[in-house]
C-alpha cells in the first residue's frame, strides 16, 4: 500500500513546527527552546523537527489552564459531553491519515495505527454518555428530618504524561473523561512521538474554537523528563495521569505523594497466558501470537510469557513455530506485514541484550531472534521475534522486555501455573485458555489471576474501553477508561441538609447550650 506521508502531515499540520507549546488557539515557544529531529522507525527519515519547552513555557501553559477551568468547570456536564461528541467527529473524519501518521511515526502496523484512533473515537462515545451519568449516592440519615448524600466536582488541572507505545489512544482515555468531569488537560506526549499528539491538539482546538470555548482547556507541551518531572511537583496539578515504566512510575508517585495529589499510574505488564490440557489449540495460538508480535511486542499488555500444561507442550510448541515462519516483518504501513520496528535503536539494544542474558540462564531458544539490517530494514529498527523455553525464575523472565520476545514455561497442576503466572512483579493482564468451567472459575477467582485484567479464552491484548483498564502491584493500581474509573478525575463532596428547626447532634450526643 503506497501512503503519501508527506500529504498526510500537511493535512494534520505537521509542517513548519515553530513552537514547543500550544493552549488551543495560542502556540508558542521561548528563544531558547531546544530544537530536535523526530525520526521515524519505519524508514529511519526525519519527519519533523521540534521545539523542546523550557520551564518558562510550562509555566505559561499551567496559568493559561488554571484560567480556563475556572469557567469551563461551570459549564453543564452535557454540554461539556456535546464538545466531546463533535471532538469524536472530528476524530472520524481525520482516522485515516491520524491512523497512518500513528504508524509511521511510532511503528506498529497500519491496521493498529487504524484501531488506536478508533479507540478514541470509541471513548469519546463512552465520555459523551457520561456526561449524563455522573452520578452520586443517597443515604439514609440517622437523624430525624436530615438528607444526606454524596456528589463529585471537579478536580482542576489533569496533567497527562503518556508512552510512545499508544502515542494517542491513553491521552484520549484521560482528556475525554476529565473534560466531561469539567477539568482541563495539560499533555506531555512522549518525546519520541510528539507528532501524532500535536495533530491532535489541531484536532481538539477546532472543536473547542468553533464552539467558543475559552483558550486553555486542551493543552500540549513538548519536552523531555524535565517537564514531566515539573509536572510531578507542581501542587496547581491535583492530578498526574503516567503511562511509562515501572521506573518511571516510581518516580511519578513519589514525587506526587510527597505532595499528597494523587496519581493515576499505568506502568509495565509481564503477561501470561495459561494453557490447560482443556484448552482448544488452535484458538490459543491465534491469541497467543498476536499478543507476542502485535506492535513487535511494544504493549504494555503484550503476551510475555506462555504457561503450557505438560501434556499439550510439544504439540503447541510446534505450532508456534510452525506460525512464527510466516510471521511477515517489513514496513508497518504494507497491510501484508504483520510485524513492524521496535521504537528506535536503544530499544533493539535492549531487546538483544534481554537475548543475550536469557541465553546466560540458560532459556533455550526454538525460534531465534536478532537485528535486521539491508533492504527494507535500513533504519536499525527491526528484529525477529523470538521464542525461549525458561525457568519463571529466571531474572530475565520477571523483567519487562518491550520487545517480541515470548517465553514459554511448562507445568502440571493448574495451581502451580496460577503461582508462576502471579510470580512476577507486574501484574496488568492475563489469560487462561481452557473449556473446563472448572479451570476457568479458579483462575477468575480471588486464589486466582492477582492481574487488573484476567480472561478466560481470549489473550491479554487488546482491551475494550468499556471496562476499567490497569494492573496491580508494579503496574501501579490506576484504572483508566471504563466503567466508574471517572472518579479519578473528580473530588467526592458528602452533602448533610437539615430541614428541621433543631440540631440533632450525630451519634445522639447531646450538647445543650
Amino acid at each position: 500500500m503506497s501512503l503519501d506521508i508527506a500529504k498526510i502531515l500537511d493535512h494534520l499540520h505537521i509542517n513548519d513546527i515553530n513552537y514547543a507549546f500550544s493552549t488551543g488557539s495560542e502556540w508558542g515557544s521561548s528563544a531558547g527552546a531546544e530544537v530536535k529531529n523526530i525520526t521515524s522507525p519505519v524508514d529511519g527519515k526525519t519527519i519533523a523537527a521540534v521545539k523542546f519547552a523550557t520551564a518558562d513555557d510550562y509555566n505559561k501553559v499551567v496559568e493559561k489552564a488554571a484560567g480556563a477551568f475556572k469557567s469551563w468547570q461551570k459549564t453543564p456536564a452535557p454540554k461539556r459531553g456535546e464538545i466531546v461528541r463533535q471532538i469524536g467527529d472530528a476524530l472520524r473524519a481525520n482516522k485515516e491519515n491520524l491512523g497512518a501518521l500513528v504508524s509511521y511515526e511510532m511503528g506498529k502496523s497500519l491496521q493498529e495505527g487504524y484501531g488506536e484512533v478508533q479507540e478514541m473515537i470509541d471513548i469519546c462515545d463512552f465520555a459523551v454518555g457520561l456526561s449524563r451519568q455522573l452520578y452520586g449516592l443517597t443515604m439514609q440519615s440517622e437523624r430525624p428530618s436530615h438528607r444526606m448524600y454524596e456528589q463529585y466536582h471537579p478536580l482542576g488541572i489533569v496533567g497527562v504524561i503518556s508512552a510512545f507505545n499508544f502515542p494517542v489512544a491513553v491521552w484520549s482515555w484521560n482528556a475525554m473523561l476529565a473534560w466531561v468531569c469539567g477539568d482541563v488537560c495539560i499533555w506531555k506526549p512522549s518525546e519520541k512521538t510528539p507528532l501524532t499528539a500535536i495533530a491532535c491538539q489541531h484536532i481538539a482546538q477546532e472543536v473547542f474554537k468553533q464552539n467558543n470555548i475559552p483558550e486553555g482547556v486542551s493543552c500540549l507541551i513538548i519536552g523531555d523528563r524535565a517537564i514531566g518531572e515539573l509536572m510531578a511537583n507542581d501542587k496547581r496539578l491535583p492530578l498526574i495521569s503516567a503511562t511509562g515504566s515501572t521506573r518511571m512510575g516510581k518516580a511519578v508517585g513519589a514525587a506526587v505523594g510527597a505532595r499528597l495529589g494523587r496519581s493515576l499510574l499505568e506502568l509495565g505488564g509481564n503477561n501470561a497466558i495459561i494453557i490447560t490440557e482443556n484448552a482448544d489449540l488452535d484458538m490459543s495460538l491465534i491469541g497467543a501470537v498476536f499478543g507476542a508480535v502485535g506492535t513487535a511486542g511494544q504493549r504494555c499488555t503484550s503476551t510475555r510469557r506462555l504457561i503450557i500444561h505438560e501434556s499439550v507442550y510439544d504439540a503447541f510448541k510446534q505450532k508456534l513455530v510452525n506460525a512464527y515462519k510466516q510471521i511477515r516483518i517489513g514496513n508497518p504501513l504494507d497491510e501484508h506485514n504483520h510485524v513492524g520496528p521496535l521504537i528506535d535503536q536503544d530499544a533493539v539494544q535492549l531487546y538483544l541484550n534481554a537475548i543475550e542474558k536469557c541465553k546466560a540462564e540458560g532459556g533455550n531458544f526454538v525460534v531465534e531472534g536478532g537485528a535486521l539490517s539491508g533492504g527494507d530494514y535500513t533504519s536499525g529498527c527491526y528484529v525477529k521475534p523470538c521464542i525461549a523455553e525458561v525457568e519463571n525464575h529466571f531474572e530475565i523472565v520477571q523483567h519487562e522486555t518491550f520487545a517480541p520476545i515470548l517465553y514459554l514455561v511448562k507445568y502440571t497442576e493448574l495451581d502451580d501455573a496460577i503461582a508462576m503466572q502471579n510470580g512476577v512483579p507486574q501484574g496488568l493482564s492475563s489469560a487462561i485458555m481452557t473449556n473446563n468451567l472448572r479451570e476457568a472459575e479458579q483462575f477468575l477467582s480471588s486464589v486466582g489471576s492477582d492481574c487488573g485484567i484476567a480472561n478466560v479464552n481470549i489473550g491479554t491484548s487488546g482491551a475494550e474501553i468499556g471496562g476499567a483498564f490497569g494492573g496491580e502491584k508494579e503496574t501501579g493500581g490506576g484504572r483508566e477508561s471504563g466503567s466508574d474509573a471517572w472518579k479519578v478525575y473528580m473530588r467526592r463532596q458528602t452533602n448533610t441538609i437539615n430541614y428541621s428547626k433543631t440540631l440533632p447532634l450525630a451519634q445522639g450526643i447531646k450538647f445543650d447550650l
